[in-house]
């Protein structure tokens, strides 16, 4: 029954985490070019960037008085202006405050995660978003209950 209990388990987190929840915010969303640094976050640190180059400025809404940076979103675009969508989601991680006050959007994103989503650079364009959680099962747990 164990074994049950725990691919039970695994197979709910996983379609919790792989899934974009319905209840995830919508805002809009942008893009933004280089020079990326220095940012709010960590200023000059080069590591704050996600090797995959998706990461995103936030608008005062999110940035929670710094609190949102490396906090992670997963997000999808919903809508836009020609049908910029590409279908599918990213999670970007927040490196950075939006630049420019009153931000234009919820979300700046770096070129390369808005060229993920859209067809349509330097459209504004329509996204959810949820925060995302990394999740990392122990292998303590993994080894324990494999048969």
């Amino acid at each position: 029954m164990r074994p049950f209990l725990l691919a039970a388990a695994l197979l709910s987190f996983w379609l919790s985490s792989h899934i974009l929840p319905v209840l995830g915010d919508v805002g809009s969303a942008g893009s933004y070019t280089p020079p990326y640094l220095p940012t709010k976050c960590k200023g000059m640190d080069i590591e704050q960037f996600p090797e995959d180059g998706y990461f995103v400025a936030v608008s005062e809404g999110l940035w929670d008085n710094g609190a949102a940076c490396g906090r992670k979103y997963e997000m999808r675009c919903i809508s836009g202006l020609r049908r910029p969508c590409k279908g599918g989601t990213i999670v970007v991680r927040v490196v950075d405050f939006c630049k420019t006050y009153p931000c234009p959007t919820t979300l700046v994103l770096s070129t390369k995660a808005f060229n993920a989503i859209s067809r349509s650079p330097n459209e504004r364009i329509n996204v959810e978003y949820a925060q995302y959680v990394d999740f990392i099962l122990p292998l303590f747990l993994i080894s324990r209950h494999v048969i």
